[in-house]
């Protein structure tokens, strides 16, 4: 709340967008704090995983997911403007940016969605007989739908908020 306080005073408009902005912020620093976790608790796991189980797959995938959502939310953050904005910054342009930043966020859970039925499939095609790697196959599924229903919560809540 220090911050929000803080905030220069101004018209109406651009106290709802900084406010907005301090928000989105927040919301980006915890995806980078997931993106964070995920980094060190797979990190450390994934060395001391066999590659013949599943463990090792769902931690190599929790990797890769962890580096993507670090990158996301570090470049986010650094495109926040919660301060003064830029010469010439209208209220037409800040309804305009808040308006793409909660359909980028719509967009994301509709994809989100998509990675849980992509996990879901590979969770299935794992539990067939003959299944080519099962135990990759079933480690990605899960890292696939783990990662998914954290960004699928994640997203919704961003777009609900702002």
């Amino acid at each position: 709340m220090l911050l929000l306080s803080t905030l220069p005073a101004g018209p109406a408009w651009l106290v709802a967008y900084q406010h907005h902005e301090l928000a989105l912020g927040r919301g980006l620093g915890i995806l980078g704090v997931w993106a964070l976790l995920n980094l060190v608790a797979s990190g450390y796991q994934l060395p001391r995983t066999d590659r013949r189980e599943w463990l090792y797959h769902f931690h190599f995938m929790n990797c890769l997911w962890a580096f993507i959502n670090a990158i996301l939310a570090a470049v986010g953050i650094l495109r926040t403007h919660p301060g003064a904005p830029l010469a010439g910054f209208t209220a037409a342009t800040a309804l305009a940016d808040v308006h793409s930043t909660s359909q980028i966020f719509l967009i994301n859970a509709g994809l989100d969605v998509g990675y849980l039925l992509v996990g879901l499939w590979l969770l299935t095609h794992a539990a067939r007989p003959g299944a080519n790697r099962p135990e990759r196959l079933y480690g990605y599924g899960r890292s696939v739908q783990l990662q998914g229903g954290f960004l699928l919560l994640f997203d919704a809540v961003m777009w609900w908020f702002l």
